[in-house]
């Protein structure tokens, strides 16, 4: 009886030890098994980050843009712009991600995703903003009229189109007025381009290019100067030439002078014009007293 009893006992502890095992056989196993993603009470930017939660990429992409926290920003809209691409997110974050570069200013960068955004998503409900500041970029990276002035051209090209997609924007005034800032710095360049001409002693030379800087902007707000300037460059170029030549060239001088007062009747440099057309004057009655005798 007693050996039955241990015989039952032993299996008991075999059976247990059995069970005990593939309890850790199972136990070992879970250890392999992928986790779901934890959220931690106070989640880091650096956990959004690394994150494959995009809803809650988005949420806090918004909520760091919100809080001025850009370059944060930034790097999740960086990652929500190819995943949520060809989806009903899809314009929102990428003009987002286009302004978050603006912000920083990076004008280039954001100029070009605005551009491309006008393309990609023409009946967005951000359409109309993002093509005004694909322009609004352009103008940001326009530089001082001494420089080179591409890029003030892409801006008025850009805001020019701007106005023929959008003719009853709102903000069609604030786009001229954009418009004539950047023009005001070509005709800026073009007057101050060809006075240099007058200012190193090339007065004939300084005579063609006012001329020309007239005619290519006839409403420049340099008018005035660059009337004077002709004429006075005439003067000087008469005044240096030759005696068989100089009368020829104080009728010139003197056709500019009329320009003048035809034009600027009230101009800031009348009483000048005045005494120079007296010194043309007398030249030239000087000139016909030699003539003559």
């Amino acid at each position: 009886m007693k050996r039955i009893v241990y015989l039952l006992i032993a299996i008991s502890l075999i059976f247990s030890a059995c069970s005990h095992k593939g309890e850790l056989a199972g136990n070992g196993k879970r250890k392999h098994h992928k986790r779901e993603e934890r959220i931690p009470k106070r989640i880091t930017y650096n956990y959004v980050l690394r994150s494959s939660d995009y809803n809650l990429k988005y949420q806090k992409a918004f909520e760091y843009f919100n809080k001025k926290k850009y370059y944060k920003a930034l790097d999740l809209f960086a990652q929500l712009v190819p995943h949520y691409r060809g989806t009903s997110r899809g314009d929102e974050v990428l003009y987002y991600y286009a302004l978050t570069n603006f912000k920083l200013k990076d004008y280039v960068t954001a100029g070009y995703y605005f551009k491309n955004f006008a393309y990609s998503y023409p009946n967005s409900e951000f359409a109309e903003e993002a093509l005004f500041m694909s322009a609004y970029c352009y103008y940001r990276m326009s530089p001082r009229w001494s420089l080179d002035q591409e890029m003030t051209n892409d801006a008025i090209t850009q805001f020019e189109l701007f106005l023929s997609k959008f003719p009853n924007s709102d903000m069609v005034d604030s786009v001229n007025h954009l418009i004539d800032n950047l023009r005001y710095k070509l005709q800026e360049k073009s007057y101050r381009n060809s006075k240099l001409y007058y200012d190193l002693g090339y007065f004939h030379a300084a005579s063609i290019a006012l001329n020309n800087s007239l005619k290519d902007y006839p409403a420049t707000p340099f008018k005035d100067d660059i009337l004077y300037y002709i004429a006075l460059s005439r003067y000087n170029y008469a005044s240096n030439s030759i005696i068989e030549k100089q009368q020829q060239r104080y009728l010139d001088a003197l056709d500019a002078i009329l320009s003048y007062k035809d034009q600027m009747p009230d101009g800031k440099y009348i009483d000048k014009i005045n005494e120079l057309e007296k010194k043309i004057n007398a030249k030239l009655e000087k000139i016909k007293t030699k003539t003559v005798k």
